[in-house]
């Protein structure tokens, strides 16, 4: 499959093949959403806590005596029932990720990429390079129409044009190894440099 190639002035940059088996499978709802959820749930601090009895400072003397009283029976002060006592079966510390095949992480990536090549949102450029002002580049991005977009490079970034873009609202700028599903599902748009395009389909083939 051929898809055109543009730049960031709106001009033509002749055509590039593309792999069908990467850019035109049918994309996988289910797959999608199983590989969203496993990055965020990857993402998750896990740092919820209470503390239990044996963690919450306080006296450890019996309250009253254990007989006599017509009350209940009582052994400290930090019990879960009184005041400012521990707290029973609450969160912990974990960590919220689990496992996911790699088959499933790469049929996610190509059914990321062929949703949005299927809904002609995906759009491959030259380069993304050479612009270093954030205000050219907005009005560059504004004109062709990219309100939300990712943009993926190469390997590397082009230091002036990911410095330029940082602080444009709705826009995002990776690296090849840093494109994943999430990121490409949450922009409107994606647009690939070539060197993004052949990076992505030799990892992905």
């Amino acid at each position: 499959m051929k898809l055109p190639v543009t730049t960031l002035d709106n001009k033509k940059s002749g055509d590039i093949e593309v792999a069908d088996s990467v850019f035109a499978v049918e994309p996988r709802r289910d797959i999608l959403a199983r590989v969203v959820n496993w990055q965020l749930a990857k993402r998750r601090a896990g740092t919820h806590a209470t503390k239990t009895i044996s963690q919450v400072s306080g006296t450890t003397k019996k309250p009253f005596r254990q007989k006599g009283t017509g009350r209940a029976r009582a052994g400290s002060l930090r019990a879960t029932q009184y005041r400012g006592g521990g707290i029973s079966h609450g969160p912990v510390s974990r960590d919220h990720g689990f496992a996911l095949p790699k088959k499933v992480r790469k049929l996610g990536m190509r059914s990321a990429l062929s949703a949005k090549q299927a809904e002609g949102k995906l759009v491959v450029i030259d380069d993304a390079s050479g612009e270093t002002k954030t205000k050219e580049l907005a009005k560059k991005l504004s004109a062709l129409g990219w309100n939300s977009v990712l943009i993926i490079g190469g390997a590397t970034l082009d230091e002036g044009f990911a410095r330029a873009a940082r602080n444009i609202p709705n826009v995002d700028v990776l690296p090849e190894q840093g494109a994943n599903v999430y990121d490409i599902l949450r922009r409107d748009t994606l647009v690939l440099t070539k060197a993004a395009v052949e990076s992505l389909e030799a990892r992905l083939k």
